[in-house]
């Protein structure tokens, strides 16, 4: 091969070179978005499924309380009932809390 050949491809081989680089720089930033975009969704799925917790905890008082019939009951066994269910929230409050 004789120099200008050679000048030739070399010069061809940089300019591949400096498009990798380029390719390779936008590449590290996409991933960088994306790995930010998946902490946010991570972060959005763990407070839905919080919310959804305490969805599912309102019903079940909806349901208790729905389920109490203070004819059939005295006030005593109605008032400890009320304060079993007021134990329980908080325990599930102290735990979402963590």
């Amino acid at each position: 091969m004789n120099q200008e050949t050679l000048k030739t491809n070399l010069n061809a081989l940089e300019r591949k070179l400096q498009i990798l680089v380029g390719e390779h720089k936008n590449l590290k930033e996409q991933i960088g978005m994306l790995k930010q975009e998946n902490a946010d969704l991570k972060t959005a799925l763990k407070g839905r499924d919080e919310q959804l917790s305490n969805f599912k905890n309102q019903v079940k008082i909806s349901k208790i309380v729905n389920n109490l019939n203070p004819e059939e009951s005295n006030s005593s066994e109605l008032k400890k009932q009320v304060e079993e269910y007021i134990r329980e929230v908080d325990k599930c409050l102290a735990y979402l809390s963590k």
